[in-house]
């Protein structure tokens, strides 16, 4: 498997770079410092009684722990994709994508197309193998978006890969098939482009219904000139036409895909210098911690299999040493050259010199509704105008401390917050640990008020994990609770959580399923890629083990009307990336919903929350005209509740409910 290029993040130690004097004229929002390496200085705890703290290990047998969620499916990964030899990436299943009654699930090696009529027995109904490496995929219209980063990546997406070091079979870019029938997805296009791709975004064009636009991030290095042209790398101060320090838009017109092709480049990282960031966590600094994390590895450098201890060993403390010393180039290059003499694949990244901004986003989310994007670009949170998606202005950048590598983002449904993840370690590494700190590896909170950031808070799961599971804030979307704010998310091996960010200063972890380890005595990667909230069912993509499915429960944090109110948002395609404006509709579940909150934070005295459910009962009891008159009284009765109440936002958008449900027919 020929890697990507191994940035400094995919081991346990993080490198530390500086923040240069001109970082003060950037407008950078100020986040908390970030806390000492000492476990005593801000260590993640776990209350023993936390039933995640314990669970016995295993692949298929392990132990479990749920709270607030029902596990309705458990479907494993079919046999072309190793369901049965978990711990590398080669067949790790990455996102999901979702179009009517299917879900697209992306594969390191492929693509799997399961059918979710009945998400209590998804039916996979394909699976298509191709070589690509992390496999992002999207859906729109009849099209499904796939991106592909490796180098043995091929155009056919032949098994064979590719070794030459330029060749016209590789395909880096985005894949674009025709699934008009779902089960047999058809290759229609390619797109190439200089540096991959890890991730992508797709942008419906505001004027045209017929076009859509796919923001590109690529991690990889620059390839060579004489394979693609154009692709150079470079410094943007020294060479403004370099393939780094951008991104790419491609159009593509929905009813031609094999026109697609990129239309724009934009450079919105201008300016932004290298950030500092924490150093070594305490569990990281005993017992060659970073030799561990390069042994893990030496399968993507080409190690084989049957290597002696000896070699595999002198190998994992090449690499390490190469990683440790990636700012001296002549030392750097001297490790490389030894792992390659060994027959491994390494390559090292060119020395700039002082530290640079980012060059790339990791993951761009966009919001149309409100014309905003946001970027996770490394060593920077981006806000962005995408007003004109060919064009997208930078509008803020934020920077934080505890951060070493800024993931993903999610908006609030009303725009007024903003969620960024830290993917620390690159999520192939155990960050969840007793030790650990909390705000790192953990989501950023900011209010977002005329369009600039505040940050406010931190959250992380609460339960520590073990060394062998690695965990980290990962990939996840909004549950369309009314009134609230609440977010489910994969943790990798720290499992699924739900937990309410409404107040951005003290978000709660409200529900969660979590599984042991897959192996008690070594890190095999796994866990959940993603939790993804999709018509009234959370989905996740387990690494190592297939796709579950989920549905919440009622707890004292979350009501049986609350959750129904959330299956009413119906969505017939959802790419998580591509935020959609949630709206609900008015409805008797929708209006409990607000009711129960009221009851739950005190928003109005309990005589009227105990009047306002009979009203609502005798209401929903009645039709016509006497449903009507009813639904009238109750609305105007809530407006004067209104003034008085100490939650009035709450009172008043439960009056437009009922306002709502007075023009339905009954």
């Amino acid at each position: 498997m020929k890697p990507p290029h191994l940035s400094c993040r995919t081991f346990a130690v993080q490198c530390a770079t500086l923040v240069t004097a001109a970082s003060l004229a950037l407008g950078m929002a100020a986040c908390s410092p970030a806390h000492s390496s000492d476990a005593s200085a801000g260590g993640s705890s776990s209350e023993a009684a936390d039933p995640r703290v314990g669970l016995k290990p295993g692949l298929y047998d392990a132990g479990s722990a749920i709270h607030g969620l029902e596990l309705v499916s458990s479907s494993k990964k079919p046999d072309v994709l190793h369901p049965n030899d978990p711990g590398g990436l080669t067949y790790a299943n990455s996102d999901l994508a979702f179009g009517g009654n299917y879900v697209y699930q992306g594969n390191f090696s492929g693509l799997q197309i399961w059918d979710i009529s009945n998400p209590a027995a998804p039916k996979l109904t394909d699976v298509y193998p191709c070589f690509t490496e992390q496999g992002d995929v999207s859906v729109y219209g009849k099209l499904l978006f796939v991106s592909a980063e490796s180098r043995g990546s091929r155009l056919d997406c032949g098994a064979q890969q590719i070794k030459d070091s330029v060749s016209k079979e590789r395909m880096i870019g985005i894949r674009i098939f025709d699934i008009s029938n779902p089960q047999h997805p058809k290759q229609v296009a390619d797109v190439q482009t200089c540096r991959g791709s890890h991730t992508h975004t797709l942008v419906p064009d505001p004027k045209d219904p017929n076009v859509v636009y796919v923001y590109v991030s690529g991690l990889a290095s620059v390839r060579s000139s004489s394979e693609l042209p154009g692709c150079k790398s470079g410094e943007l101060t020294t060479d403004p036409n370099n393939a780094e320090f951008r991104i790419e838009v491609i159009r593509v017109p929905l009813a031609h895909p094999e026109q697609a092709r990129i239309v724009s480049s934009p450079r919105i990282f201008n300016d932004l210098v290298a950030v500092q960031s924490h150093g070594v966590a305490y569990a990281d600094t005993a017992n060659g911690a970073m030799v561990k994390s390069a042994r893990r590895m030496l399968g993507r450098l080409g190690m084989d299999s049957t290597a002696t201890a000896a070699d595999s060993d002198r190998a994992a403390r090449l690499l390490a040493a190469m990683e440790k010393s990636r700012d001296d180039s002549a030392r750097s290059a001297a490790y490389a050259d030894s792992l390659q003499q060994m027959g491994l694949r390494a390559r090292r990244r060119p020395s700039r010199g002082a530290p640079q901004g980012p060059s790339q986003c990791h993951d761009i989310t966009v919001y149309p509704a409100l014309g905003l994007a946001a970027g996770a670009c490394s060593q920077y949170g981006l806000l962005l105008n995408i007003k004109d998606p060919l064009h997208p202005v930078r509008l803020q950048a934020v920077a934080d401390t505890n951060f070493t590598f800024w993931h993903s983002a999610t908006f609030s449904n009303d725009g007024s917050k903003l969620l960024f993840t830290d993917e620390w370690g690159g999520g192939t590494a155990p960050k969840c640990r007793t030790t650990d700190p909390k705000d790192w590896g953990a989501d950023a909170i900011f209010s977002l008020t005329d369009d600039k950031l505040t940050h406010k808070g931190y959250f992380k799961i609460p339960a520590a994990q073990t060394p062998q599971e690695n965990c980290v804030a990962h990939n996840g979307n909004l549950v369309p609770v009314p009134g609230r704010d609440i977010m489910v998310q994969g943790w990798y091996q720290g499992g699924i959580s739900v937990f309410d960010f409404t107040d951005p200063a003290h978000p709660k972890e409200i529900a969660y399923f979590d599984r042991g380890p897959i192996d008690s005595t070594q890190m095999l990667i796994g866990g959940y890629w993603n939790g993804y909230y999709y018509n009234g069912y959370i989905y996740g993509s387990e690494i190592a083990r297939g796709l579950d499915v989920f549905k919440l429960t009622p707890t004292a944090d979350l009501t049986q009307n609350e959750i129904d109110a959330a299956a009413l948002v119906h969505f017939d395609v959802l790419n998580p990336q591509s935020q959609p404006k949630l709206v609900w509709p008015a409805a008797f579940p929708v209006a409990r919903a607000y009711l129960d909150q009221l009851v739950r934070d005190n928003g109005l005295p309990k005589d009227r929350t105990t009047a306002i459910a009979n009203a609502l009962d005798d209401a929903e009891k009645a039709s016509g005209a006497a449903r009507n008159s009813a639904l009238e009284k109750l609305a105007t009765e809530l407006d004067n509740d209104a003034k008085t109440a100490s939650d009035t936002a709450r009172v008043k958008a439960l009056a437009d409910v009922v306002k709502g449900l007075e023009s339905v027919k009954s």
